[in-house]
This record gives structure tokens, sequence and C-alpha cells, in this order.
């Protein structure tokens, strides 16, 4: 099954998110020093995952022009009204938009993601994934026990969105394969990185990035590896 990985990713969000609503809600100071260890391991990770490409001219065109497009779609701002959207529908207090915009970026952008997925579509190989859930269950106990019952519907784009990449793993390796599909693991690794890190920092309150608008950065970082392939010289 290409796409059990990502089920049981999605289900993991979905446990952890019940059990922080279960669990006593924590007080307002414990909650805020949570988040800013939260927001800290975020940026570090995100650190790492941007340091895996060696392609600095791939990372800044495809965050430049991916920051250009997302903005100009307006991307952050229809995911703040649909979380806002289904926060009326819901009846719930304020906040709800944050916390689904933070888990989704959270849990889709990063290289488990996309790789495991791969692994899942190609080889039917889920370990990746399995341990991406366990990693994605104790976050969203977290985030929701101090961002609220937003981030349990983090698990709808999970499933849409690795589920995506795991159906279409086979059309993609069959097109790109060897150094360029690693170069371009690397390079979407990078890209999704840096906007990990941004996370990090609007977690810590350091500042307010718009993070969602980066996110046709990361297609265009997988055309940019193929035209760095094509013209070694860049």
């Amino acid at each position: 099954m290409a796409l059990l990985g990502t089920v049981v990713n999605a289900v993991a969000v979905v446990l952890g998110s019940l059990l922080g609503l279960i669990l006593p809600r924590l007080p307002e100071q414990m909650s805020k020093q949570v988040m800013q260890g939260v927001g800290l391991v975020v940026a570090v990770m995100g650190t790492g995952m941007a340091m895996r490409s060696e392609h600095i001219v791939v990372v800044l065109v495809s965050l430049v022009l991916g920051g250009i497009i997302g903005g100009w779609m307006g991307l952050d701002e229809r995911l703040e009204r649909l979380g806002k959207w289904v926060e009326e529908r819901m009846a719930q207090k304020s906040g709800f938009a944050s916390g689904f915009i933070t888990a989704t970026l959270v849990f889709c952008v990063g290289p488990m993601a996309v790789l495991g997925a791969l692994a899942g579509g190609l080889r039917g190989e889920h370990e990746l994934l399995f341990t991406k859930a366990m990693l994605d269950g104790f976050t969203a106990i977290v985030f929701t026990s101090t961002l609220g019952v937003g981030v349990l519907f983090s698990a709808v784009p999970i499933l849409l969105y690795q589920g995506a990449m795991a159906l279409s793993a086979e059309w993609i390796t069959r097109w790109f394969q060897g150094p360029l599909l690693d170069r371009m693991l690397e390079d979407l690794a990078a890209v999704g990185g840096i906007m990990i890190i941004a996370i990090g920092l609007n977690l810590l309150n350091l500042t307010r990035i718009r993070v969602a608008d980066w996110l046709p950065a990361l297609p265009l970082a997988a055309v940019a590896a193929i035209v760095y392939d094509a013209i070694p010289q860049l």
C-alpha cells in the first residue's frame, strides 16, 4: 500500500491532537515556556535541513521567486482565511487558524515528508514515515495544548500532500534518477529547512514571517535543480 505510511502519519497527528485536548491545559507561563522550547528545537531542525544543499544560488532563487509568487497569490492570507472559516463553522475560540497553519507547515515542510512519501510510493517502504508519525504525534500533543484544536485539522493537508507525493512517486523517478534526484531532494530539504527556521522564529514571537507565501519555493527548488544540472557553470 503506497499510502500506508501517510495514513499512519495522519492518524498519529489526530491521536496526538486529541490527547492534547484531553490533557489538562498548561498554565500560561508554562505554555509559553513549552512553546519557546518547541520553537528553538524547530529552528535547530530547520538549520540542519538548510545546510544539506551546497547550491546556495538554487536555494536563494527558489526562495526569492517563490516568495514573490506566493505573495502575489496571497497564500498566507488564504490559509489564514481557511483556518478562520473552519473556526467559525466549529464555533471555536480564536487561535484555530494559527494552530492549523503552524502545524500544517511544520508537519508537511521537510525532507521526511518528501522522502518518506517517495519511499512508500516506490518501494512500499514506510519506516521513514512511521518514524515521522511518532515525532509528529508527540509534537501534536504539545502544539494542541498550546495552540488549540486547529492542530488536529492539519491531518488533512498531510493526507493530501504526502498522499499526492506517494501516488506520483513512480512518475517522478521515471523522469529523474541518480545524482539529479539526489540533488533535487537536497535542494528541497534546504529550502524547506529555511522555511522551518522561519516557523521556529514565529513560534518564539521574535517576528512574524509569512511562511506560507514561500510554499511555491518548494516546486521551484526542484525546477532550479534541473536547470543547475543542465548548466553546471551556474
